[in-house]
């Protein structure tokens, strides 16, 4: 076969060498033409026209607009920014990858979420709506009344955005655009990073969720248009049956199973010893890190934190849950036709052979969307798949820099500086860098230009850390991506998911007590979590220091390792933690009634008995009157500065509001009723299509 068109650098190879089973078409070519470029060009105009109008019709300049949007999301944008945020480049690549490497069983993990979003929406929302929580590891403060617990999980959630989400989502996209475009990795990534922090600064959640939901729309789109072309190429639906079985690579390993396909390939439930997703290891192993991340991880909840009532917020989850089947069919299926039609290539079994094509020995299965596009689509419509992954990593990292600015700003800073305004926690929650001279020029309120605990040399502190902290997620990511390579036999997402077993289970398992077992306290949570973490960690580092060996060599890894799979490994985890939780807290005192009402399922709507750092907050004294001159009014240009980033000057500049404020109005509970019933109709139809698509296929 001709050289690839996607690595002009790499030498032709030859008969036998990995050569395709199909012919590269003009089509085919690689070359994005003027067309393409102009459908992407459309692609970043839809996306910036839709931040700022966004940015116009939402209110920035509050805590609970910038990081909640207000409040003021219908259940549409709600579910498609749920489901966007979940399906980023990483499932564009890694699901099909894991299709053509191993068949249909990694989507047992996209089935559960179904049921998982489901959970949120109808048992822990209305805990975290009756608490008046912004940000998840802030529930925990108030629940177990400790800052250890608090900040131990504020700051996990921020490495576990590092190891599994936008590492996995910058090397899926420099994946793709190095394939299909040729342009340097590097490079891509800071445009795509520059347009990400644009309209993430600017606009705040809002933004977010309703760019969001217009690339929702351009992914499902591009997605079912790969899958048409895709079936049509291969033959159809029999035809996908019966050539995955047959894709064998012509260049192997004698004598071993190196390139064959799994024989188990169309079942999810799997040998419960000796396959690669062992289905009682599905049932627990899954679940438990499947229900921090839909459940209690800032990402998913903050949306549905967003809508304007617990109805919305159902309606919201119940589209996400809906949605949730197509990746199956617009993503893993044709991830197994792209080996049927590129086997040597994609199905690659020998390590020579596997570095020439994609630069990874261990494997190429993961460019198998990624061949796809290249290969199948004709001119304009590769431009629109680029659009489609784009708009994939562009919502994920949206998403995830969201979150990670609203723990940032709402649970480190605000912990260590207890006394902050409102003003101050929206521009370290926008991290947009600017000098501490505009803490002379303007940019603070007036009351504020003259106070020692707000001085323009603070201010350059405040600024200066944010900016380090956001640089720091991007470094820190940016130099795990090798890790990710060289992990789980070259499969993306099953390494997404592994590194989530060893992480996560811990977590949810203290929230899972804290929102539904009153007994448990601050000690229980903090050791169960820590012991957990602990054992997790190490598992984790063991299996970075053994990786898999290769299908043709032995395995000399620990028997810990080779022993015990990461869904067993994720059970007996999610039971050392809940033993620890348990046994401490029922060695150690209860909780005081603070610590439980409107703050789990029983008490959410219990009165409020008022804490005691709010009768301490309501004796002190009050704020003198007397305010110092506030500096002259900013430029035009620098006033479209601020009104840009949501920080226009107001006459009174609100403050943040007391703890006796959020606690004294609730969310409100109630649900229409004929809303109620229609919702609660298609939460069963939902289940029962959930339930028939895995017993089929299980």
């Amino acid at each position: 076969m001709a050289q690839l068109p996607f690595f002009p650098d790499e030498p032709a190879l030859g008969p036998g060498e990995g050569a395709s089973h199909a012919t590269t078409t003009a089509a085919g070519s690689g070359a994005f033409d003027g067309v393409d470029i102009a459908v992407l060009v459309l692609y970043f105009v839809l996306v910036l026209a839709v931040g700022f109008w966004s940015m116009c019709r939402t209110e920035r300049a509050t805590v609970e607009g910038y990081f909640l949007a207000g409040k003021s999301m219908t259940w549409w944008p709600v579910g498609a920014s749920l489901f966007s945020s979940n399906v980023g480049s990483g499932h564009l690549i890694g699901l099909a990858g894991s299709g053509a490497a191993a068949g249909i069983g990694a989507i047992v993990y996209e089935w559960n979420g179904m049921f998982m979003v489901l959970l949120l929406a109808w048992i822990f929302l209305p805990i975290y709506l009756a608490a008046g929580v912004t940000t998840m590891p802030e529930y925990l403060r108030r629940r177990y009344s400790g800052r250890r617990t608090h900040l131990f999980i504020a700051v996990l959630s921020l490495f576990i955005y590092i190891f599994t989400k936008i590492s996995v989502d910058m090397y899926a996209g420099a994946l793709f655009i190095k394939m299909a475009l040729q342009w340097d990795i590097y490079l891509a990534l800071v445009l795509l990073l520059a347009v990400t922090a644009l309209y993430t600064v600017a606009g705040g959640l809002a933004a977010v969720i309703y760019t969001d939901a217009a690339q929702t729309v351009v992914m499902l789109g591009g997605t079912l248009v790969l899958m048409a072309f895709s079936f049509a190429k291969v033959g159809g639906w029999d035809a996908l049956f019966e050539g995955y079985m047959k894709a064998i690579p012509s260049v192997r390993a004698p004598n071993t199973t190196c390139g064959l396909p799994r024989g188990d390939s169309f079942h999810i439930f799997r040998h419960p010893v000796d396959s690669d997703l062992p289905w009682p290891g599905l049932l627990v192993g899954v679940s438990v890190p499947s229900m921090w991340y839909w459940c209690s991880d800032q990402v998913i909840v903050q949306r549905s934190l967003a809508a304007k009532t617990l109805t919305h917020a159902k309606g919201g989850s119940l589209l996400a849950a809906y949605l949730k089947i197509l990746p199956f069919f617009a993503i893993m299926l044709p991830g197994m036709i792209s080996r049927i039609l590129y086997t040597d290539d994609v199905a690659c079994a020998d390590p020579e052979l596997c570095t020439r094509v994609c630069q990874n020995p261990l494997g190429c299965s993961d460019t198998a969307y990624v061949r796809l596009v290249v290969e199948l689509l004709p001119t304009g419509l590769r431009g629109l798949m680029m659009a489609v992954m784009i708009a994939a990593l562009v919502s994920s990292l949206t998403s995830v820099f969201n979150s990670a600015s609203t723990i940032f700003t709402m649970d480190l800073w605000k912990t260590f500086r207890s006394g902050a305004t409102e003003w101050e926690l929206m521009i370290v929650g926008r991290c947009v860098g600017r000098s501490g001279r505009e803490a002379r020029e303007g940019l603070l309120p007036p009351e504020k230009t003259d106070v020692t605990e707000w001085s323009a040399e603070k201010k350059t502190g405040v600024l200066s850390t944010g900016r380090v902290f956001v640089l720091t997620l991007v470094a820190a990511s940016v130099l795990w991506i090798p890790v990710i390579q060289a992990s789980q036999g070259g499969q993306l997402f099953i390494y997404i998911q592994s590194i989530s077993t060893y992480l996560q289970p811990p977590v949810s398992i203290i929230f899972f007590l804290g929102c539904f077992w009153t007994r448990t306290n601050e000690k229980g949570a903090f050791w169960g979590v820590a012991v957990g973490l602990t054992v997790g960690c190490t598992r984790m580092v063991l299996d970075l220091i053994y990786p898999a060996p290769a299908c043709y060599e032995a395995d000399g890894r620990p028997a810990v390792v080779t022993s015990l799979h990461y869904l067993y490994f994720s059970t007996l985890l999610s039971l050392i933690t809940l033993i620890v939780a348990v046994v401490v807290s029922l060695a150690t005192e209860k909780p005081r009634a603070e610590q439980l009402d409107r703050l789990t399922w029983f008490t959410r709507s219990a009165p409020l008995v008022r804490r005691p750092e709010v009768a301490v907050r309501e004796t002190a004294a009050p704020e003198p009157t007397e305010r110092c001159p506030g500096p002259a009014a900013p430029s035009g240009l620098r006033s479209a500065l601020y009104w840009l980033c949501g920080m226009e000057r107001r006459p009174r500049p609100r403050e943040a509001p007391s703890q006796a404020a959020v606690a004294a109005a609730p969310a409100d509970l109630r649900e229409e009723r004929r809303l109620k019933k229609v919702i609660d109709a298609n939460l069963l139809l939902c289940l029962s299509v959930a339930v028939f698509i895995v017993g089929y296929w299980a």
